[in-house]
């Protein structure tokens, strides 16, 4: 029983001078697509944010796929201090997706696969209150991704533009992430 207070004790002084916030992606919210994550403290002026993104459609219009699943964790640095004003952060992380790309849209063509993503994110803490603040970023960067070719009205096996053996590769720069987090302090 004494120990049990003490742990008790100890755990909510630690979490008492946290900072640590929970984020919601209010933007994405839009689209249907949740985007949630944590925060907390790991320096003087360094953070360490995870976030995960899902996008549950099974399609956007009962022709194209639109499913997909990302995880990033981040380090971040905070130019002025933590959680207020200007940050940078790298990361990597993997994805999961059954997608239809842009140049297929107008085929019965699809992409089921797996990723990693390696980049940056730059951003703008605003503080609203000693609870909440928004976070707005966009990031991006290079996007590898490993897929097989499939037809999207169940015709069996790959399509015809998918020549290889194992996964088909795709690597290619771009932008990846972005939106406004609304963060809530522990």
């Amino acid at each position: 029983m004494k120990k049990l207070l003490i742990f008790a004790i100890f755990f909510f002084s630690i979490q008492s001078h946290s900072q640590t916030f929970i984020k919601f992606n209010g933007a994405t919210a839009l689209l249907a697509v949740p985007n949630v994550g944590i925060e907390t403290s790991i320096g003087e002026k360094t953070t360490f944010s995870f976030d995960v993104m899902a996008s549950f459609w099974k399609s956007f219009n009962g022709h194209n796929p639109m499913e997909f699943y990302t995880f990033t964790p981040e380090v971040r640095y905070h130019f002025k201090e933590k959680y207020n004003g200007f940050y940078v952060g790298g990361h990597a992380g993997p994805d999961i997706y059954r997608i239809q790309k842009w140049n297929y849209w107008d085929s019965n063509y699809y992409e089921k696969g797996f990723g990693y993503r390696l980049g940056v994110t730059v951003g703008y803490n605003i503080k609203l209150s000693d609870k909440f603040l928004l976070d707005i970023f966009a990031g991006g960067g290079w996007h590898q991704g490993f897929y097989h070719g499939l037809y999207n009205d169940g015709t069996p096996g790959r399509y015809p533009e998918d020549h290889a053996t194992e996964y088909n590769k795709s690597g290619e720069w771009m932008p990846y992430r972005g939106g406004v987090m609304i963060s809530y302090k522990l």
